[in-house]
């Protein structure tokens, strides 16, 4: 028998007893194997499952994985309302147009196309208009945008896959796209964060200065150049005085 803590997503820590011919042995985190692990060095074991399906520590770690889209999607929505929204402006600025007429004109036009019965109210006749507007202008709504953008984005995948010069020959390996919105979103780094190890001067890491929107913050003088060309053109004052510490 064992007793232990309920499903949780602590992968560090585990809490549980098992009671095994009227002796109790405790369980910890040593004594657990998680899901998708690997039991190497050891020739045979006796195992018990404690947790399957969505109570395991893994799955429990699992969340909803986020939809990534593309900068080009994204734009492509926004122009999509904004065309959307047009067409509804224009839909309503007709049928109002459509109104104002049967008001004053519709009427007496009876001449040209005669009907034995009294027309509809004007407010009625533009409500009926304004769903046929929508139905003569829909093509301003471009729907096939996104299925051309699919077949360029397949077809600049193929380019990348019969490129001769990403191709290595020692292993036969060319170049491989695994997502069509790959070349679209190649050269869109607009901030990198990098660090340097110190392992061949001193392991010291110190934020000198960064700017935000233009504005610089830090404060980081030029040194002296004493004839070094390895030497760096420019140290903050933290780093000057622990240097002038240690000699």
């Amino acid at each position: 028998e064992v007793r232990c803590e309920a499903p949780n997503n602590r992968l560090d820590k585990f809490r549980g007893a098992l009671t095994y011919k009227e002796n109790k042995y405790s369980l910890d985190n040593e004594k657990i194997l998680l899901r998708g692990c690997t039991l190497r060095n050891t020739e045979w074991c006796y195992g018990l499952v404690i947790f399957a399906g969505q109570d395991t520590k893994l799955m429990q770690n699992s969340g909803l994985s986020a939809f990534k889209r593309t900068n080009i999607d994204r734009l492509m929505n926004v122009l999509v309302l904004w065309i959307f929204g047009f067409l509804v402006m224009m839909c309503t600025v007709l049928a109002i147009g459509n109104s104002v007429w049967e008001s004053y004109k519709g009427y007496y036009f009876q001449v040209y196309l005669p009907w034995i019965h009294k027309p509809p109210n004007s407010s009625f006749s533009g409500f009926l208009m304004f769903w046929s507007y929508v139905i003569i202008l829909n093509t301003v709504v471009p729907i096939s945008l996104y299925v051309s953008i699919e077949v360029i984005r397949l077809g600049s995948s193929f380019y990348i896959d019969w490129d001769t010069k990403m191709y290595y020959p020692k292993k036969n390996t060319p170049a491989l796209a695994r997502t069509t919105t790959l070349t679209e979103e190649l050269g869109q780094i607009q901030y990198i964060f990098s660090d340097k190890t110190g392992t061949l001067t001193q392991n010291i890491m110190i934020f000198n200065k960064c700017t935000i929107n233009g504005k610089m913050y830090g404060t980081v003088h030029r040194a002296k150049s004493q004839g070094n060309k390895g030497s760096a053109p420019w140290i903050t004052k933290e780093r000057e005085n622990m240097m002038q510490q240690k000699k």
